[in-house]
C-alpha cells in the first residue's frame, strides 16, 4: 500500500509539472498578504517589541519588492535616505579600541529574545568575512577584509565611510544584505567605533 501511495503521490507530481509552464513553476505567485499573516503567525508568542520588526521600513520593502535588485533611482534613494539617518559620533572619533573590536568581530552572542539583558552582543563579522590570517574560521558571504585600513591607506575618510557602512549598510549600497547594525540599536556607537579600529588600526591582526 506504501508503495502505491508513492507512486500515486509522484504521478501526481508529474501530472501538476505537466501543465505548469516553466516560468510559472521557477516564479510562484505568492500573495503577499499571506506571507505576512504566514509570518506573523510565526512569532505570535514573541514579546510585543519583537513583533514590531515584522513591520519593514520604506527601504525593506522595496529591497523585498525587486529581490534586492532596486533600480537605479530606487538605489539612490535609498542610500540617501539610510546615509541621512546615520548618526555619526558628536565627538567626530571613528576609530576606537581595535582590541575591544575584535571581540565585537568575533563573538555571535546576543540578540536573541531568550537571552538576558545584559547578555553581550557581538557583531559576528567573521561569520561573513574574512579579517585576519591568524583566524582560520570565516565565511565568505561578504569581501575579505584582510589589511582593509592598509587598502585604505589609513584615510580619516575611509574611516568615516566604514563607520556608516557597519552603522547602516544601506547607506553605501542599497539592499546590501549587512545587517544595520546602528541603525537598529543592535550594536553600540563604542562598539561600532571599536570595530572601525579593528579595520584601521596599524596595530590590529586585519592590517598585519
Amino acid at each position: 500500500m506504501k508503495t502505491l501511495l508513492t507512486t500515486l503521490t509522484g504521478l501526481a507530481a508529474i501530472a501538476i509539472l505537466a501543465f505548469t509552464s516553466p516560468t510559472q513553476a521557477q516564479q510562484p505567485q505568492i500573495d503577499a498578504a499571506t506571507v505576512d499573516r504566514y509570518v506573523a503567525s510565526l512569532w505570535a508568542k514573541i514579546p510585543e517589541d519583537w513583533k514590531q520588526r515584522n513591520t519593514q521600513d520604506e527601504t525593506q520593502k522595496i529591497c523585498s519588492v525587486t529581490n534586492n535588485q532596486p533600480t537605479d533611482a530606487q538605489a539612490k534613494a535609498i542610500t540617501a535616505r539610510e546615509l541621512a539617518a546615520v548618526k555619526f559620533p558628536a565627538d567626530g572619533k571613528m576609530i576606537g579600541d581595535w582590541k575591544k573590536g575584535q571581540q565585537v568581530a568575533q563573538r555571535g552572542s546576543g540578540g536573541q529574545f531568550s537571552d538576558q539583558a545584559d547578555t553581550y552582543r557581538g557583531g559576528n563579522c567573521y561569520a561573513c568575512h574574512q579579517l585576519s590570517r591568524q583566524e582560520l574560521s570565516y565565511g565568505t558571504l561578504g569581501p575579505s577584509l584582510l589589511e582593509y585600513g592598509k587598502m585604505k591607506d589609513f584615510k580619516p575618510e575611509e574611516a568615516k565611510a566604514a563607520f556608516a557602512k557597519i552603522y547602516n549598510a544601506q547607506s553605501q549600497l542599497a539592499c546590501s544584505t549587512m545587517p544595520r547594525f546602528g541603525h537598529t540599536g543592535f550594536l553600540t556607537e563604542e562598539q561600532i567605533k571599536d570595530a572601525v579600529a579593528y579595520l584601521f588600526d596599524k596595530d590590529s591582526p586585519v592590517n598585519k
